[in-house]
């Protein structure tokens, strides 16, 4: 498109100095280069100009999980400021229902603390069993469970034992790497809002 813009700016000058005296022709250069400016400008890609938002010191309002797409996102101000890719539960499909079910919940929930003595290498907290929660547990006889994790892998396992790890291994957790979980850490205080959906 540019390449059919640039031709016909080549002829409207070459015309204009055919046809017109020298000043002339001087203001008319001016008015083609101006709307070749103006069509740059307007073809330019959408974004393109601006600047990512800042993850350093930029703390998150929202975690979103989406469990079907694997993927955990941080926002801000409904801007998303990073995303990851993670692991959930042997039984990845449908919502939580009790302990040992292998599922992670769905729903919003809040980061109520950060753990940095688990067995893993750092935990964020999600606030489940919230009364909904411990309602359908009973519902089917059995405990909801608890301690449902954003964390990194277990303490003392090798890269390279992570690295053969299946793609779903926790227990109903949501895990990362050890450094993106440090980066999360940093980024996601206590009280965010988290939600987690199919």
């Amino acid at each position: 498109m540019w390449s059919h813009h640039s031709e016909w700016i080549r002829q409207r000058l070459r015309a204009l100095a055919e046809a017109r005296p020298p000043i002339k022709v001087g203001i008319a250069a001016a008015f083609v280069v101006s709307v070749a400016g103006l069509l740059t400008w307007s073809l330019w890609p959408a974004g393109s100009l601006r600047p990512k938002a800042p993850v350093t010191g930029t703390m998150a309002d929202l975690v979103m999980v989406h469990k079907g797409a694997r993927r955990l996102e941080l926002y801000r101000k409904g801007v998303l400021l990073k995303g990851y890719t993670i692991s959930l539960g042997s039984h990845p499909i449908g919502a939580k229902w009790g302990e040992g079910d292998g599922r992670t919940p769905e729903g919003e929930y809040t980061i109520d603390y950060h753990k940095a003595d688990s067995s893993f290498h750092r935990s964020l907290h999600i606030s489940y069993p919230e009364p909904k929660d411990m309602a359908v547990a009973h519902s089917h006889g059995v405990s909801p469970g608890g301690l449902v994790m954003i964390h990194g892998t277990k303490n003392g396992r090798s890269p390279q034992k992570e690295s053969q790890l299946p793609s779903d291994w926790t227990d109903g957790c949501i895990a990362v790497t050890d450094p993106e979980i440090d980066e999360i850490w940093r980024m996601v205080p206590d009280g965010t809002r988290i939600v987690l959906q199919p």
